[in-house]
């Protein structure tokens, strides 16, 4: 069985041309669709994933704005930047990225973003409509799997959908989005985790397997049913004494052995990560229409 690759960049160039036709009828009515990246500290891969949304954003022509802040920035500090970013007008998305230094409050500030400005999607207020299956702006990597799963024509309803990781990033949104009474979804969803007694036992049982535990290839051939569809959400650096680098990225699954078993996967790189920025920009995009529907009506 030769599985199918499925292309993170192929889909999310789909989405970023989709969203060009927006962004000029936003123009249009006098409103570019901004966003503000608040980066606190200076870890590596957060520093990488901010670049990465700054590019996206200047290729689409939305207004994109990155505020350093050192690492030992204190929460009264950052509560206020957040206050005056979601004063601003010009930004329609806010977010700060994660991890945050130790000593600050993560939930907090997740609590401080406005919801109509909250393109992370992580507010309780989204999160509540997401659960409750309303608009709502929805978390960036899930949504990504969801519009791969569409853009190839892999259907849910009625699959069994094993996903392996709990975060609220990606496990907890994943698993709502998937039992949703929806195009797309409507699967039979069961969730595993570091809990579980036998995790090779479920996923066995999986039409399509998500995975999303961030463990270096935890997902061999044995652990796979042949014809499954694999969702590898993972993205984990191990040393390569081969690579220049000295490291080489992976995903949560053992790719070489499980894609002879799966009728599609995704790769790492490739895969999801592309698709985590391509749903920024479509929740920054939405978040300048909803502006914009809000002041029609005022």
């Amino acid at each position: 069985m030769e599985a199918k690759i499925l292309s993170g960049k192929e889909v999310a160039d789909s989405v970023l041309e989709r969203l060009k036709g927006r962004i000029a009828r936003c123009k249009e009515q006098g409103v570019t669709p901004g966003l503000a990246v608040v980066l606190v500290g200076d870890d590596p891969a957060s520093q990488v994933y901010v670049r990465n949304k700054r590019r996206a954003c200047e290729s689409l022509g939305i207004l994109s704005e990155t505020i350093l802040l050192p690492a030992d920035t204190d929460q009264k500090t950052l509560n206020a930047l957040i206050d005056k970013l979601n004063a601003d007008p010009r930004f329609h998305g806010v977010l700060v990225q994660m991890p945050l230094p130790k000593h600050l409050d993560e939930f907090e500030i997740t609590l401080r973003i406005l919801p109509e400005k909250d393109v992370d999607g992580f507010h309780p207020e989204n999160v509540g409509r997401l659960i409750l299956g309303k608009e709502a702006f929805l978390p960036c990597t899930p949504a990504g799997v969801m519009e791969m799963l569409r853009y190839y024509d892999i259907g849910t309803s009625g699959k069994h959908v094993v996903v392996v990781g709990r975060s609220n990033i990606v496990g907890k949104p994943m698993v709502n989005l998937m039992y949703q009474r929806l195009p797309g979804a409507n699967a039979t969803v069961t969730v595993c985790h570091t809990g579980t007694k036998d995790i090779t036992e479920h996923t066995l049982q999986a039409d399509i397997l998500i995975v999303a535990a961030g463990v270096p290839e935890m997902i061999t051939a044995d652990m796979v049913k042949k014809g499954a569809v694999i969702i590898d959400v993972g993205m984990n650096r191990i040393p390569d004494a081969a690579k220049k680098s000295g490291t080489r990225l992976v995903g949560d699954v053992a790719f070489d052995e499980v894609k002879d078993k799966s009728t599609a996967i995704t790769p790492v790189p490739g895969g999801v990560g592309l698709m985590t920025i391509a749903m920024l920009m479509q929740n920054t995009v939405k978040a300048a229409e909803e502006q914009l529907n809000r002041k029609k009506w005022q």
